[in-house]
């Protein structure tokens, strides 16, 4: 499957106002792509959609505010972009949001103890992408033209790894979209009618977005990040190399920690299964010494 990313094909990206899905749509603009923006925040959706038409005003620059919980106005917009672009050949689904409980901070038992937190959190991470591909989807399928096309799901190494704390909710909505996203990749390569369209999890590591304060389009280079942090940029480059690759996990290391030691960490969290050991048991007070010696000599294993 060839890297969809290329001059005059269009991209439709959520999330597109700020952090991974507006540098993405930098990317994407750097290629020559048209685009269809689409974020909640409509104030910073005009300032991305003014910065990204400047880079090429040549090419064909929408925006269009949405919130991805929302069915019917996917629906709605869906309509819109089918009449305003020829086709789509890459849809970015990459909103997500972060909710925390209302009484996080008075211990972990008040997550399960918090309805509110977790509908609105699969609202968004679960049910978004859900109703993007219900809206969008169609448009792929009645395209005429059979050149390839890439859909992109944005999860988290959180839905692998599932380390425990604060919020649960989140780890289980990644989870989730994990498990989506690996039957849609094998539905639609399964039916040859579509097995034209290929579909990627692009799993970021410590990437400074709008979860952690990095709000709307900003320049990097005015960004102050921890050090050990990605840039939303190198997550962008790492997604053009992962499909370039035709890679179905996109998963990008950062600064603290490399592609050998995430490695070691999601297999020993799948050996909790088959081992019969505690759940989580990375974390687990009896056996967090030895997961760490385990993971740590893996890890080395593997860097060779």
């Amino acid at each position: 499957m060839s890297n969809v990313i290329q001059s005059q094909k269009t991209a439709l990206i959520t999330g597109a106002a700020s952090g991974v899905g507006f540098a993405i749509a930098k990317l994407c603009r750097s290629k020559g792509m048209h685009l269809a923006l689409l974020d909640i925040d409509n104030d910073n959706l005009i300032k991305a959609k003014d910065i990204l038409r400047d880079l090429d005003p040549r090419l064909q620059t929408e925006a269009y505010v949405l919130d991805v919980a929302d069915r019917v106005a996917w629906k709605e917009i869906a309509g819109q972009i089918g009449a305003s672009f020829a086709d789509i050949d890459l849809v970015v689904l990459n909103a997500g949001k972060g909710y925390k409980p209302q009484t996080a901070d008075k211990g972990r038992m008040n997550a399960w103890l918090d309805q509110e937190y977790w509908t609105k959190t699969f609202d968004t991470n679960v049910f978004g992408p859900l109703n993007g591909l219900d809206a969008i989807l169609p448009l792929l399928l009645s395209s005429e033209s059979k050149a390839a096309k890439s859909i992109v799901v944005t999860g988290s190494k959180q839905g692998i790894t599932n380390p425990p704390g604060s919020n649960p909710a989140y780890n289980a909505s990644k989870a989730a979209i994990k498990s989506l996203t690996e039957h849609l990749a094998h539905d639609l390569r399964s039916d040859p009618s579509t097995a034209h369209i290929s579909v990627h999890l692009l799993i970021p590591g410590w990437t400074w977005t709008g979860l952690m304060g990095n709000v709307g389009p900003t320049s990097e280079s005015d960004v102050k990040k921890p050090v050990g942090a990605w840039y939303p940029s190198q997550v962008a480059e790492e997604l053009w190399t992962g499909l370039e690759k035709g890679s179905f996990y996109i998963i990008c290391p950062d600064g603290e920690t490399d592609r050998a030691l995430d490695q070691a960490r999601m297999k020993w969290g799948s050996a909790d299964v088959y081992e019969e050991r505690p759940a989580l048991s990375r974390w687990e007070e009896g056996w967090k010494g030895r997961a760490d010696q385990a993971i740590q000599a893996d890890a080395k294993v593997r860097r060779g």
